[in-house]
C-alpha cells in the first residue's frame, strides 16, 4: 500500500527494522540491541516483525535530547 492511500485511509506511516536502522545510520544489530536494553523506540508486533510507528520514533528521538553544552570560558566580555 502506497504512502498516499495510507494517509487517505488515516493510517500513520511505519518503518520496519531494517528502515529504521538505514534512517538512523546504524545497523540493524543496534536497533534490536536497544530494544532488549530497554532503551529503543515502542513497536508494533506484526506476526514474527516489528514495526515502528513514524510518531514513536520521533517522541524517542525527541527523548533522546542531551542539554545544550555550556561555553568553557562563559560569555564574560
Amino acid at each position: 500500500m502506497d504512502s498516499e492511500r495510507q494517509f487517505g485511509l488515516g493510517l500513520e506511516p511505519v518503518l520496519t527494522t531494517s528502515e529504521l536502522a538505514e534512517y538512523l545510520g546504524v545497523q540493524t544489530q543496534a536497533i534490536y540491541d536497544l530494544r532488549t536494553d530497554g532503551r529503543g523506540p515502542s513497536g508494533i508486533r506484526v506476526g514474527r516483525e516489528i514495526r515502528f510507528r513514524v510518531s514513536d520514533v520521533v517522541r524517542w528521538l525527541d527523548g533522546l535530547h542531551e542539554p545544550e553544552p555550556s561555553s568553557a570560558h562563559g560569555d564574560r566580555r
